[in-house]
């Protein structure tokens, strides 16, 4: 045998509203020795992600939920450590789905291998410049087809894919970039840090308002990662031909009721709006145009990040629900 050792976070049933710690289980294994074609990895970061909140739940969606005592998978950045394939040779850095566990074993292809760059921490491949970066990314330019000029508004700005969208569309030419936050720390955040034209606290109430008394003529795309409230407030201050990319709705995640639906849809008739959903999965062509300008930008200094990071693969879960909660600034990762 190997003596090495993979802790691993499990589904132990499905929560009910919000999640708890009782409804994860660790689970500590040994490994056995590696196969032909097979390389060990001992992950650097593991992310914790809006979208893993509803693959809990036994229901329908993009992607078939987590089954009960199976492993939550997700996004991790690693370091081989040990291998088998010519491919993967030891200190590669690589990223995977496995998720939430500290050491992987798996076969070569289940690993991507990224180049690192000087300077830029292995943490930024599990966001501004990976998967969150490029979601943002596809939102703007081929969901709502973001023009030179447009107004943009971004609900959840001071998230992850928040804070990168708000500086794609700047750096694409928006005429004005508006973001929502749950603080006045994060509004702050937003204008002095991460060149978003204005932002308020949706705390504060009338988000419809708010919006409208900081886009006095309007908007012309929203990205969407809340909705409920945000997205009808859109809605009512959408322009003629307004596109809306709807990549998330936290705000319904923990809820034990179905939402109410926006009271003014008639709004998508009258002035002829576009709201589209998305998944990343069907637009990862795209990533090859996403990295080489975000490399370019990174390069220019042009792009800033924050990183809420929580040490230890023991604190996976905590990390996790406070994410759920706002409590990040940036993305939230846990460093193991």
């Amino acid at each position: 045998m190997s003596n090495t050792t993979s802790t691993q976070i499990l589904l132990a049933s499905r929560p009910t509203g919000w999640p708890t710690e009782q409804n994860f289980q660790f689970r500590t294994s040994e490994l056995p020795e590696l196969a032909p074609g097979q390389v060990r990895v001992r992950n650097e970061f593991i992310s914790v992600d809006p979208y893993m909140r509803g693959r809990m739940n036994d229901t329908r969606s993009y992607v078939a939920p987590y089954q009960i005592g199976e492993q939550i998978t997700g996004g991790a950045v690693g370091r081989v450590t040990e291998s088998m394939s010519d491919t993967l040779p030891v200190g590669t850095l690589v990223t995977h789905q496995h998720g939430w566990s500290d050491t992987v074993q798996d076969t070569a292809e289940r690993f991507t291998a990224v180049p690192e760059i000087p300077g830029v921490p292995s943490s930024l491949r599990l966001h501004m410049m990976g998967m969150t970066g490029l979601t943002a990314w596809v939102g703007l330019t081929v969901i709502a087809g973001m023009k030179e000029g447009d107004t943009v508004f971004i609900s959840g700005a001071a998230g992850a894919v928040g804070t990168a969208a708000g500086q794609i569309a700047r750096l694409l030419g928006a005429k004005r970039v508006i973001g929502s936050a749950g603080s006045a720390e994060k509004v702050a955040l937003l204008t002095e840090k991460y060149g978003y034209d204005a932002a308020f606290n949706y705390k504060d109430g009338d988000v419809a308002g708010q919006l409208a008394s900081l886009a006095p003529e309007g908007i012309d795309v929203f990205f969407d990662n809340v909705g409920g409230e945000h997205l009808e407030a859109a809605l009512e201050n959408f322009n003629d031909g307004g596109r809306a990319a709807l990549c998330g709705a936290i705000s319904s995640y923990n809820t034990t009721e179905a939402a109410p639906g926006p009271r003014n849809m008639a709004n998508l008739i009258t002035r002829g709006l576009k709201l589209q959903g998305f998944t990343l999965a069907n637009y990862l062509q795209h990533s090859g145009e996403f990295a080489e300008r975000m490399g370019q930008w990174f390069t220019d200094g042009q792009i800033a990040y924050d990183e809420t990071i929580v040490d230890g693969i023991e604190n996976t879960v905590h990390a996790f629900i406070a994410m759920m909660q706002g409590e990040n600034t940036g993305k939230m990762l846990v460093r193991i």
